[in-house]
């Protein structure tokens, strides 16, 4: 045979095969608006759960899968993913905490103590759950439901009310720092798809239907080593690209210790894609400014990286998310 002839017939052989360089072509590009834009139109969830669905990817939360991370509890020890709630201004603590002591002990006739708090939970301080239909996407929440359902009122559709009975379902561990070797991530370093599968090799835990995936940035512990900064314009987080990695695997629930994206995006005239694509897109369930560090150290001790993850909005009728006490149980 030629070298001619043997040069076209590998050639011939290799775009035949799966995974060859015509499959990278098609790949999304991720880097504008408009490449978004195009994935969101190919890949929403929307209706998948029917047209009525206010719950979104946590419809794959079944029983069975209830059951199923119920047996990952075998110590019986939990730990809280919670943040404990700023009550001083910082650089990432714009809305403080409300707390305020109605009646107290210092009275010899006092007999109960009282107290009321106010929280604005948005953000990047607080730990929280948002609801679907927190994001808007031209005029558009999850499932098709028109933005203007959103009123004075509150949500007349896809409120955090719809998650009423609880998140209950096996919670994966992704310690990105630790798979790099490092204490924390600096501000603007992206997570692709290529890391939590990394993570996955390293810890031979897969992510699976119905899970609920914990990203640890290193967030807290940097802070607690440098002091805080504005989150808001520059944090580690996730790369536009691993929704599309979140939608493969059937992920229900994505929770960070920062808010979900890289900050700068990386994505020219979107600063926040992967909210967008993840919330509105595919209905995923977000908890931001979890609180990874104990469960850190809970999950090295027993070299154990998945668990019984249970979160419990509050029954806010109307409501556009919840703060929360995510549980860790091992």
């Amino acid at each position: 045979m030629t070298f001619l002839k043997r040069f076209l017939l590998t050639g011939a052989l290799l775009g035949a095969l799966p995974g060859a360089a015509q499959t990278s072509a098609a790949a999304p590009s991720f880097q504008t608006a408009q490449d978004i834009d195009a994935w969101k139109e190919k890949n929403r969830n929307w209706n998948r759960w029917g047209p009525e669905d206010q719950l979104g990817a946590v419809n794959l939360i079944t029983p069975a899968k209830r059951k199923e991370a119920a047996k990952l509890v075998r110590e019986g020890v939990s730990v809280s993913l919670a943040h404990p709630l700023e009550t001083q201004k910082a650089e990432d603590v714009p809305s403080p905490l409300g707390h305020r002591m109605l009646f107290t002990g210092e009275s010899p006739e006092s007999q109960y103590t009282a107290d009321a708090l106010s929280l604005e939970f948005h953000g990047f301080t607080h730990t929280h759950l948002d609801a679907l239909c927190h994001v808007f996407d031209h005029g558009k929440m999850y499932n098709g439901y028109p933005q203007s359902l959103v009123t004075a009122k509150g949500c007349a559709k896809l409120a955090v009310s719809a998650l009423k009975d609880g998140i209950l379902t096996r919670g994966v561990l992704i310690d990105i720092p630790a798979l790099q070797g490092v204490a924390y991530l600096e501000p603007g370093t992206p997570i692709h798809a290529k890391d939590l599968e990394a993570w996955e090799k390293k810890t031979k835990v897969r992510v699976s239907s119905g899970d609920a995936v914990i990203i640890r940035t290193g967030r807290w512990a940097r802070r607690a080593a440098v002091g805080p900064w504005d989150v808001s314009q520059h944090s580690a987080g996730l790369h536009a690209s691993t929704a599309d990695w979140f939608k493969k695997r059937g992920v229900a629930l994505i929770a960070t210790d920062v808010g979900l994206d890289v900050l700068p995006s990386g994505v020219k005239d979107d600063p926040f894609p992967t909210h967008v694509m993840v919330i509105n897109a595919l209905g995923i369930s977000v908890l931001d400014n979890a609180d990874t560090e104990a469960l850190v150290q809970a999950a090295a001790e027993r070299k154990r990286y998945d668990f019984l993850l249970s979160i419990a909005p509050l029954r806010v009728e109307g409501g556009t998310g919840s703060p929360v006490n995510p549980i860790a149980t091992f």
